[in-house]
């Protein structure tokens, strides 16, 4: 697929990672691979938190302060002027950002960051001593508000299978986006389960045995059905699928091939597949092979061929070279 204006994925973004200068001294954090590589698929929408409560730029900075080490109350104040409190203000925000961005399919947050910091932001007592972690105020809140949704942070995106794993669950949350402006009836849910059944089992096998006894009844409300499928695949892909459970799904992918492939090939490709499970060759080398052989014999293989897991994002993304 081309993408164009016309069907980016819109994505929420912290905005100081597309190059704007709203950080608390008037720098930005840019991050090419966001703005030079994921801006040909995603309609980015930028939020500045800490601007749009009018702290403006520059600004004095803030921090995660609480009472004790205990304390499950976490404030954003200002690291100067301990009485300038914007915790509310963050959350409110957080609420609005969400209620007038619905059809987001993901989110980049920018990492340590007190707003939108998802993980290990740095936490403080009131004494100034550092003391543990949290996450940033907006950015908490926001993902309380969307818990399904694919939220990441820049910073994360660096390493490889974190990287890959949030394309999946931002091209599946938009997949099922899609897939939900029209009515949704009993036979296109099983359509629908049907091309994303292997791409369930590599990332978590629980979640593929729930969905497959969840369908297995559809004679109840289909919506409810439906958000309940939902919410188990998005819970699936959350999980980063590992060696072994691509290994798992790639031989069984191949039994597809088991009568039409001749001896030497299905040994060629166990061969590779046993390499990428040893940690020998990435991912993309067995793949490669078996959807060559998958793709050669046509409809007789219809089924397999049209699995999600097979293509979960563009493959000129590359993104699966380095697994």
């Amino acid at each position: 697929m081309v993408y164009s204006s016309d069907n980016k994925i819109p994505v929420g973004i912290s905005a100081c990672l597309t190059g704007q200068p709203v950080r608390f001294n008037g720098s930005h954090k840019r991050s090419r691979f966001c703005t030079d590589t994921l801006s040909q698929y995603f309609d980015f929408r930028p939020v500045c938190p800490e601007v749009a409560i009018g702290m403006g730029t520059p600004r004095e900075p803030i921090r995660l302060v609480s009472e004790t080490p205990t304390d499950t109350e976490i404030r954003a104040v200002g690291v100067d002027s301990p009485d300038l409190d914007v915790t509310d203000a963050l959350r409110a925000e957080a609420v609005s950002t969400s209620a007038a961005n619905q059809d987001l399919c993901g989110f980049i947050f920018m990492q340590k960051s007190p707003s939108c910091g998802v993980f290990a932001v740095k936490r403080y007592l009131k004494n100034g001593h550092p003391e543990g972690k949290a996450s940033g105020i907006f950015a908490s809140e926001f993902a309380r508000l969307n818990p399904l949704l694919p939220i990441e942070e820049a910073g994360r995106l660096n390493d490889a299978a974190l990287r890959e794993n949030f394309m999946v669950r931002v091209f599946a949350f938009r997949d099922w986006q899609l897939f939900t402006q029209t009515t949704v009836t009993p036979a296109r849910l099983i359509e629908f389960h049907s091309r994303y059944k292997y791409l369930v089992m590599a990332h978590s096998i629980v979640q593929y045995k729930a969905a497959g006894k969840l369908l297995s009844d559809l004679s109840g409300d289909i919506d409810f059905i439906a958000e309940q499928y939902f919410e188990l695949l998005m819970t699936a892909l959350a999980k980063p699928a590992s060696r072994k459970m691509h290994t798992n799904t790639m031989m069984h992918l191949q039994g597809y091939l088991k009568k039409l492939i001749t001896p030497e090939d299905k040994a060629e490709l166990q061969r590779l597949i046993m390499e990428y499970r040893r940690g020998i060759i990435p991912l993309v080398v067995p793949l490669t092979l078996l959807k060559h052989h998958l793709n050669h014999f046509g409809d007789a293989n219809r089924y397999a061929r049209e699995q999600v897991y097979l293509n979960p994002h563009p493959y000129e993304m590359g993104l699966r070279n380095s697994l």
